[in-house]
């Protein structure tokens, strides 16, 4: 059995709360498990509602979005979902189409620094446009540190999902904090030769991407000219690190999607791929803009990676 991480409660990192987001509106959200106990720790906000925070890390002032569900306080044992969004885009962007907020989880979407290149566009750490200098995987750290400590969620069901070069940071912490997250969920991932460091050595954990066949920003077959790999090859590599069986299980959604899953996996880990045919950079599902390119309604993102991450947690997974 792999053990959850066990945390000393110490002094939290100094956070301050920015200004209150109003919450999300739209469909409720999906049934939750019974309640183990109600939650002790103070909560720095009202249940049901968003608010912005401030995070000292490697000297530099991060913030965040925190949404807590309705019911946060009824419960000890919620899980968390870290939420990265695409370059160029925000954090309050991201929280308003991918609808991971109406999850029955607490959900997070960290704001990324400014980057190189045209424009004043925030990034991930991975990409070539990455901000010099800026530590992402060690702010992650810090960040879960902070939440843990501070709030009622359960530390052996904490993931990660994003976009594009979010996306591709997510793929960078699946090889490396393994141990903080027990699944990782990225959808149309940018994946760089940065984000890939380390991976080749990289412990089995549980990956689900997410990518559109027709996707004209991050191509579906790779882009040689900037060290893109095709798709199909990335999933191929976490298939092989987790020693899955070769041969997935495949499946269809519609007209458009299809789901290929590998099982027999390493450690109680589980790879899957999802591809939209003729999909675009966007995130499916969404209601709103997401992107360039065609937007399928057939499976709604958030919901597919939810059913995926409840099938994974730290405590059931094994070395």
């Amino acid at each position: 059995m792999r053990p959850r991480r066990h945390l000393l409660r110490a002094a939290a990192l100094a956070v301050l709360p920015l200004t209150a987001i109003a919450p999300p509106t739209g469909a409720a959200p999906l049934p939750t498990a019974a309640p183990s106990s109600s939650c002790t720790l103070p909560a720095p906000q009202d249940d049901g509602t968003d608010a912005r925070y401030d995070l000292s890390s490697g000297g530099r002032e991060r913030s965040f979005v925190l949404h807590l569900p309705p019911g946060y306080s009824s419960r000890d044992d919620w899980p968390l979902i870290v939420a990265y969004h695409g370059r160029g885009s925000s954090a309050v962007e991201l929280q308003g189409y991918s609808k991971l907020s109406r999850l029955p989880a607490v959900t997070v979407f960290p704001e990324g620094e400014i980057g190189t290149g045209s424009g004043y566009r925030q990034a991930w750490q991975g990409a070539p446009y990455a901000p010099p200098g800026v530590d992402d995987v060690a702010f992650t750290a810090d960040l879960l540190d902070h939440l843990d400590n501070t709030l009622c969620v359960d530390e052996s069901r904490t993931y990660a999902t994003g976009k594009s070069n979010g996306a591709g940071f997510v793929g960078l912490l699946a090889c490396r904090l393994p141990d903080r997250f027990a699944a990782f969920a990225p959808v149309a991932g940018a994946f760089y030769p940065a984000s890939r460091e380390g991976c080749d050595t990289a412990t089995p954990t549980s990956v689900m991407e997410v990518h559109g066949s027709g996707d004209a920003t991050i191509p579906y077959d790779g882009d040689a000219d900037r060290d893109l790999p095709a798709i199909p090859e990335w999933v191929g590599g976490w298939v092989d690190r987790d020693r899955c069986r070769p041969e997935p299980r495949v499946t269809h959604r519609g007209d458009d999607v299809t789901l290929l899953r590998w099982r027999g996996c390493a450690d109680g880990t589980s790879v899957a791929h999802v591809v939209v045919t003729d999909g675009g950079h966007v995130w499916p599902g969404a209601d709103v803009y997401s992107g360039g390119g065609y937007v399928t309604h057939t499976i709604q993102a958030h919901r597919l990676i939810w059913k995926f991450f409840t099938k994974h947690s730290l405590e059931e997974a094994t070395r």
